[in-house]
């Protein structure tokens, strides 16, 4: 059975081990306001701190719009300078929280994805958009620059192809986002709930112990220099031979059956 939990800008529900999250401010075309993006924290939180939730999926409620990035509103205020400062920590604190979730989080972006947004959604493990979906950093042409979201794209996109989205500023389609690893899989429009939900069953489906230690790995080592990172999974790997998952994943592949999770 569904369970829902009640946010001002987003709906959130858990089914069946996987938690949508779904921006819902159309009226802003789900610009990441203050608002907005203490909901995001919470209901990530939420979804962290649920034990029956094995993966996140991230989407919009709206069909031709994932989120139009950064409140430009907010930006021009008549607020005081370091009221904007301190009101910026949430776009890092909400990519740190996506990376140490400990579960995997796929996006789905079903249309406009532009500033802010991408950096939202390269922040999670996955993405996969539909086919009329379109992506960019246009903040250049507003006076503005993407900041905040400069360290996901360039660890995510070629050095080059980074530099041309950003000083340019031009919008391009999810075929060419498939093709520069911004995405993962683009699918036609009226399939995307369909084909994020298959991938959602899938990686719920897994060890849910393993999935948090992988997941940390990955975000842990990024940054690592070669043998440091060696050293660091050398010792998550000998972590892993300490699990009960490990050992039942391994005997359920022998015996040809399906594994039964057990979480440690």
């Amino acid at each position: 059975m569904a369970r829902a939990l009640t946010f001002a800008t987003l709906r959130y529900e858990v089914a069946d081990g996987v938690a949508t999250i779904a921006m819902d401010r159309p009226d802003t075309r789900n610009a990441l306001s203050d608002e907005l993006l203490g909901d995001l924290i919470a209901a990530f939180e939420a979804a962290r701190d649920d034990e029956a939730v094995r993966c996140v999926v991230l989407a919009s409620a709206h069909e031709k719009t994932f989120s139009s990035g950064g409140n430009l509103a907010g930006f021009a205020a008549d607020v005081p300078l370091v009221h904007k400062h301190v009101a910026t920590e949430r776009f890092p604190r909400l990519f740190t929280l996506i990376g140490e979730l400990g579960k995997p989080v796929i996006c789905a972006v079903n249309g406009h994805c532009l500033a802010g947004a991408l950096g939202l959604a390269l922040a999670c493990d996955l993405i996969v958009a539909s086919d009329t979906a379109t992506f960019g950093t246009p903040e250049i042409n507003v006076g503005v620059f993407p900041f905040m979201i400069l360290a996901l794209i360039v660890r995510n996109v070629p050095r080059k192809k980074a530099t041309e989205m950003l000083l340019l500023g031009e919008r391009f389609d999810a075929h060419e986002a498939e093709r520069l690893g911004i995405v993962n899989r683009v699918v036609a429009a009226d399939g995307l709930t369909e084909a994020v939900g298959d991938w959602a069953r899938r990686l719920a489906a897994k060890s849910p112990v393993l999935m948090k230690l992988g997941k940390d790995a990955l975000w842990r080592q990024n940054d690592m220099a070669l043998e440091d990172a060696w050293d660091y999974l050398r010792a998550q790997l000998t972590i892993a031979f300490a699990t009960e998952d490990i050992q039942e994943g391994v005997t359920a592949f022998f015996e040809k059956r399906e594994p039964q999770w057990k979480g440690r």
